[in-house]
Formats: C-alpha cells, sequence, structure tokens
C-alpha cells in the first residue's frame, strides 16, 4: 500500500480534517508542537514498556534497552521549532551504538545537521494525529475467515488477527497515557493485505483508547502505513525523521 499524496506541512494544527479533504479546528489542533511530541513520547513508552522519558532542554532521553536499540533521543518541537543548534549538539556528543534520534521535521531541513557516524531509516516517513470521540466504537466480528483477541494490560490494549487455522494475519497496538494514545506496531502479513484487516484493527485500537479516556492519538509511520491511517480518519502532522548511530569506523 503507498501513497501518492505530496503535501507536508510542517506546522502543528495543520493539514486536513477526516475524509474532508478542508481545513478543520479541533481539541488536537490548539496543542503546541512540543505537546504533540510529548503526548506520543509518553504514549510510546507506555506502549513499549521502555523506561520513563528524562526530561532535556531540547526534548527527552528514553532508555529502551535493546542491542539496536538502546535508548533514543526525542526532540521536542515539530518543524520550524526543532533548532540547529540543538541537533548538531546532540549529534556530535558520544553515543552508545543502537541509539536513535527522533525528530518530528522534514529530513532536508535537519539531517544536514547530524555529526558523522548516524544512519538514517530508508523511507518517507510522517507524524499523524487523530481526534477520538463517542463515534469510535469497537468493530463487530472479523472478516470471515478470520479470528480476533484482544486484551489490555498496564494501559496498552494489544489486537491481533489470525486466520481459523491460527495464522498471524495483522495486529497493532496502543499505549494510554492521560488525554492522549500513542498507535504503534501496526502490520498486516503480506498474504492478508487488502482485506480490511488494517482498517479493523484500526478500529478497535481507536475504540480502546477512548474507551480508557483518550481524547486523541498520535503515531509515526511509514508510507504505506499513512496510506492506511489517512483512510481511518488521521492528518498528516509532519515529516518525521529518524536516524541510528552506527559509529564513524575509526
Amino acid at each position: 500500500m503507498t501513497s501518492t499524496s505530496t503535501s507536508r506541512s510542517t506546522s502543528p494544527g495543520t493539514g486536513t480534517g477526516p475524509g474532508t479533504g478542508t481545513s478543520t479546528s479541533t481539541s488536537a489542533d490548539r496543542l503546541t508542537g512540543h505537546a504533540y511530541v510529548r503526548e506520543w513520547v509518553h504514549g510510546w513508552v507506555v506502549s513499549r514498556a521502555a523506561a520513563p522519558p528524562e526530561p532535556r532542554p531540547w526534548g527527552w532521553w528514553v532508555t529502551v534497552g535493546l542491542e539496536r536499540h538502546v535508548g533514543r533521543h526525542v526532540f521536542g518541537g515539530i518543524g520550524e521549532e526543532v533548532r540547529e543548534e540543538d541537533v548538531r549538539a546532540v549529534t556530535a556528543a558520544p553515543q552508545g551504538l543502537g541509539t536513535q534520534i527522533k525528530l518530528v521535521a522534514d529530513p532536508a531541513r535537519v539531517v544536514p545537521w547530524f555529526a558523522p557516524g548516524w544512519e538514517c531509516f530508508a523511507g518517507d516517513d510522517w507524524f499523524m494525529v487523530r481526534d477520538l470521540d463517542a463515534r469510535d466504537t469497537a468493530p463487530g466480528s472479523p472478516p470471515p475467515g478470520y479470528r480476533l483477541a484482544l486484551w489490555t494490560r498496564a494501559g496498552v490494549t494489544r489486537v491481533v488477527v489470525t486466520t481459523a487455522g491460527g495464522d498471524f494475519a495483522a495486529h497493532g497496538q496502543v499505549g494510554v497515557c492521560g488525554p492522549s494514545a500513542a498507535v504503534d506496531q501496526i502490520e498486516t502479513a503480506v498474504a492478508h493485505q487488502r482485506r480490511g484487516l488494517g482498517s479493523y484493527v484500526m478500529r478497535h485500537l481507536h475504540a480502546a483508547a477512548r474507551a480508557a479516556g483518550a481524547e486523541r492519538a498520535v503515531l509515526a509511520c511509514t508510507p504505506e502505513g499513512r496510506a492506511l491511517y489517512t483512510a481511518v480518519g488521521w492528518r498528516d502532522v509532519s515529516p518525521f525523521t529518524h536516524a541510528r548511530y552506527v559509529g564513524t569506523g575509526s
């Protein structure tokens, strides 16, 4: 699944309303850029059971604890709010291999500020947002031939769809933190794509987040995911940049 949209918005609260093609004014639109990112980073650590975010002058540090993802620098702010001097200082500081950096900003703007040793992830990724309301109710039974498993533990709801025989078909999860939720790890197996499973999983996650008290949801996604999320009411906020420290080889 790919997206043909080329519009880019680097200011918080811009973009189009769900399915309307026109600008809207919603609760999420009234957030500042820093608040958008704050809600994402706090929801993400709930979803992944990572360490609590540690505040920094430019954003947050999160310890993750994996070999290829030791931790991540997450910059507060969106687009023009991300400052060159901060990016240069953070990327030039000593890093552990596998450290990642996340910026809600256009790669064309911020990547030239990176010090040597950082490798960008491939993809034209995006940061997106969606308001949640009483219309976000759980869908009915899965499509014919599929089974649903859904459970919530420690603020995280997980949705898994399998075939009748038990083969993996699709999954996703959402971490709720106060009024916001971070949708995460959405995946549909290649053999089961274009059967409505992605939107089915997303509708369950929207309903679960709303039932847990969230008023909006945020995520960072690939171009393939962006097409799905747009179809279920999400809107673009900004291009998204992320990279991993691989060392300079010296």
